[in-house]
Order: structure tokens, then C-alpha cells, then sequence
């Protein structure tokens, strides 16, 4: 009897989303699950299809292939290919949790992965300043890990032995036993899970095959990274049991803020205080860039909050591919103490600028608490 079409078993389209093919199943596991049919051979059947195609629809790699080859492109020894228990780590209120629990193995024609398991990733936090950031640099780190022990290469073992096959579960790492129409597996209390018995344990490692190490390692940063961004070395988490792979380390980096700059993606924003006779005037200021100060025409005219934009001032893109820009805003710095000359020739100037001659101030609105660099943005964007 030919297998049925894996959106017609789960009720969806062909262009359903993820979340949709999700809540599908959910409505079937619920519908037909064995605690709400018992001894209905009907209802087992239809779980164990639901479940057949959500494990194979779940899988972007498993679906495209289905959509292209049909059951002949996900099948291999009467069940899905490769399938992997973890599709369903999110109904756990369905399942009651997966680790101890549904063969699912046995249903589908899988088993249980044997052999060396890869290592747990670490993550090393990495505080750097705004100028190491927008320069890159390379740096050593210090990196507690477990590694495997050079003395039993991993195997626990102590030289001259090595493990063996588990008697209780035969290598397999659990015991199984039928309940209704489901293989219940467990994990096998003699080996732990591991399917091998060490039956005389290395000396160095006291049977756990990896050992604690301070490892220091270097590190490279590129220009222009962000605060939050981070970096995979491979192969530079724990050690795998069992002698398995390491795991990788994730060096996420934090960059300090910066007394002037402010950054938004690869562009750079700074105000410049200036004096209001250089606004009305117009003159050279020197503003501050990455690489030191540079000079910054200011027009005659020019208003209070006014941003002018450097072009390729900005961080360097990590990329390595160009740089941002630099938004410099010029603010009037109002004097607080005044020198008798100064507050005379002020004097003097206000009385030719009567404030019934300027020019009403235009409306508040929804936009007056929004900050200058908001502003700024909108302004080249």
C-alpha cells in the first residue's frame, strides 16, 4: 500500500509555512496520541504517520528533497532517512520528554547513534575598546576546557586495556521494553548511557578519558567588528567523549563606548561645539576622526544642529569591504561667563537684531523629543 502525500497526512499546503506545519501536527498528535484512544489500532496508525511526515516537513533539507522526489527522496529501509528525534524536542508536553523515552528509532527503522559524541561549545566573552574595534587587533586568550587525556587517547581505559561492550544493554546504551505500541527506551543504568564498561580506569583521568587544561589561545579581530558580534575557532570547545571531536569556542566580543563617537552600523556620529559668530560668518573648524582631527569648512549661514557628512571617516566595514561615514553636527556652545568686552559687543549686535524681525519658530511636534542623531539619519538617508 502506497504511503500517503506527507501535506495531505498533516493537512497543510505545499507552501505552508514552518509555524503551520507545526501547529498541524500538534492538532494531530493530540488528536490521535495513545493515552486518548487506547486500544485503538486506527489512532496508532494515524500517530505514527503524523509523525512520520512532520519529522520528514520539519527538515528544511528533508522537506526540499520530498517536494522534488516524493517519498523516494526522504525514505531509506521503509522510514525517513536520518531522522533525528530533536524535530520534536518542542512537544514535550505531547511526548513527556524524548531522552528516556519513544523509540522512536524503532519506528521509523533508525536506531540510536553509537560512537564517539562531539564536545560542548564554550563561549569566552572578549572586552575590547572602541579603537581596537575600528582598528582590529590579534590577542591571546585563556581558555579553561576538558581535553582529552594523552595517556588513554580518550577511551577512559588505563594503557594496555580497553573498554567493553556494556553486557546489559549490548552496546547500545539503553534497555528497551514495550509498552503498547511503543518501544520505550531507557537509559542503561550499568554503562550510563555510554554502551562500554571500563572495567580498569586510566589513572590520569580516573575513567572520564579528558582532563581540565588551561589552553591560551590567539585570537584575531577584525576592523570594524561591533559590540555583540562573534568569532567561531573551530575545534576549540571540550573534548568529545569517549575520544570524540571537540567542540568549537565562541569568542563574543563587547566594545566600549566612546567619549565622542556614537556608531550606528558602519557609520560614525560626533557633535561639534562652535561659537555662533562661526556659524554666521562660516570658517574652518578641526573635527575629530578616527585617524585624528581634520578640517571642516562651515558655510556662512550655517544653523545651529546642521550635520555635515564625511565620507569614508566611519568604522571600516568588517567585511573588509569599504568604510562608513562620519556625521559631524555643529551646536552653538553658549558662553556661561561673559568679559565686559564680549558682553558689550553682544549688547551692541542685539540691538540691530530686534526679536520682532526673526522668524517665528516653527510648531512642536511629535518629532521635537527625538534626538539629533535620529535627525541626522533621516537626513542622508
Amino acid at each position: 500500500m502506497s504511503k500517503r502525500d506527507y501535506y495531505d497526512v498533516l493537512g497543510v499546503s505545499r507552501d505552508a509555512s514552518d509555524q503551520d506545519i507545526k501547529s498541524a501536527y500538534r492538532k494531530l498528535a493530540l488528536r490521535y496520541h495513545p493515552d486518548r484512544n487506547p486500544g485503538s489500532h486506527e489512532a496508532e496508525e494515524k500517530f505514527k504517520e503524523a509523525a512520520e511526515a512532520y519529522a520528514v516537513l520539519a527538515d528544511a533539507d528533508k522537506r526540499a528533497a520530498y517536494d522534488r522526489f516524493g517519498h523516494a527522496g526522504v525514505s531509506s529501509a521503509g522510514g525517513p532517512a536520518g531522522f533525528d528525534p530533536t524535530i520534536f524536542a518542542d512537544f514535550g508536553d505531547i511526548f513527556g520528554g524524548l531522552r528516556d523515552m519513544f523509540g522512536f528509532g524503532d519506528v521509523f527503522g533508525g536506531g540510536r547513534r553509537n560512537g564517539p559524541q562531539r564536545g560542548a561549545d564554550l563561549r569566552y566573552d572578549l572586552e575590547i575598546s572602541f579603537e581596537e574595534s575600528a582598528s582590529g587587533l590579534e590577542t591571546t586568550v585563556q581558555i579553561p576546557r576538558q581535553e582529552t587525556c594523552e595517556t588513554c587517547k580518550g577511551s577512559g581505559a588505563a594503557p594496555g586495556t580497553s573498554p567493553t561492550v556494556c553486557p546489559q544493554c549490548g552496546g547500545r546504551g539503553q534497555i528497551r521494553y514495550q509498552q503498547g505500541f511503543f518501544t520505550v527506551a531507557q537509559t542503561c543504568r550499568h554503562c550510563g548511557g555510554d554502551g562500554r564498561v571500563i572495567t580498569k580506569a586510566c589513572p590520569d583521568c580516573r575513567g572520564h578519558g579528558h582532563v581540565p587544561r588551561q589552553r591560551k589561545l590567539t585570537v584575531r579581530i577584525p576592523a570594524g567588528i561591533a559590540s555583540g558580534q562573534r568569532l567561531r575557532l573551530y575545534g576549540e570547545g571540550e573534548a568529545g567523549p569517549s575520544g570524540g571531536p571537540a567542540g568549537d569556542l565562541y569568542v563574543v566580543v563587547h566594545v566600549q563606548d566612546h567619549k565622542v563617537f556614537r556608531r550606528d552600523g558602519d557609520d560614525l556620529y560626533c557633535r561639534v561645539p562652535v561659537t555662533f559668530p562661526l556659524l554666521a560668518l562660516g570658517g574652518d573648524i578641526s573635527v575629530p576622526t578616527l585617524a585624528g582631527p581634520e578640517k571642516l569648512t562651515i558655510p556662512e549661514g550655517t544653523e545651529s544642529g546642521q550635520a555635515f557628512r564625511l565620507r569614508g571617516k566611519g568604522m571600516p566595514s568588517v567585511s573588509g569591504r569599504g568604510r562608513g561615514d562620519l556625521h559631524v553636527v555643529v551646536e552653538v556652545a553658549t558662553p556661561k561667563k561673559l568679559t565686559k568686552e564680549q558682553r558689550h559687543l553682544l549688547e551692541q549686535l542685539a540691538k540691530t537684531m530686534p526679536v520682532e524681525k526673526l522668524k517665528p519658530a516653527k510648531p512642536k511636534d511629535e518629532d521635537e523629543d527625538r534626538t539629533v542623531f535620529d535627525r541626522v539619519k533621516d537626513i542622508f538617508s
